[in-house]
């Protein structure tokens, strides 16, 4: 017996829906990796820059309070000393100010500040990364300047 015509047309329906999805499931593999590519990318460059800005706002909040020098130990003894807690309210006040949170240590005539700066994520957000914690340090000594 010879298959009809109708049969013919149903046996190639069926051998040519058995490769439905394959793209879909392809094509959404591709644009989540490209979306996480993306993430990094965008969200990698602002971690970089979130770096740079806690180091200048360390390097200020140390320089500032690297400003505070104790007069009365300078005019006696010609010797550079800081006011320790002059200095370390100066830079964590300064640190404050920014916005990020910070801590100030003062040893003779240097003044050591760590910063935190946290920044929110843009599109790692979807996969759960919800901040980028970047840190800072500075450390900077008085010193007399030439005459």
């Amino acid at each position: 017996m010879k298959p009809s015509a109708s049969s013919r047309v149903v046996r190639e329906t069926v051998a040519t829906n058995r490769d439905r999805g394959q793209v879909t499931a392809f094509v959404i593999g591709v644009v989540a990796a490209l979306w996480l590519f993306a993430g990094i990318v965008v969200d990698g460059g602002l971690a970089l820059a979130s770096k740079a800005r806690a180091l200048d706002v360390a390097q200020e909040a140390a320089r500032t309070g690297a400003q505070q020098l104790d007069v009365g130990r300078l005019r006696s003894a010609d010797d550079i000393r800081l006011s320790n807690g002059k200095a370390t309210r100066a830079a964590t006040s300064y640190v404050a100010a920014t916005g990020d949170t910070g801590r100030a240590s003062v040893h003779g005539d240097e003044v050591t500040v760590w910063v935190t700066h946290h920044q929110r994520a843009q599109i790692l957000r979807v996969i759960g990364v919800r901040t980028l914690t970047v840190t800072a340090r500075a450390i900077v000594r008085a010193e007399r300047a030439n005459r």
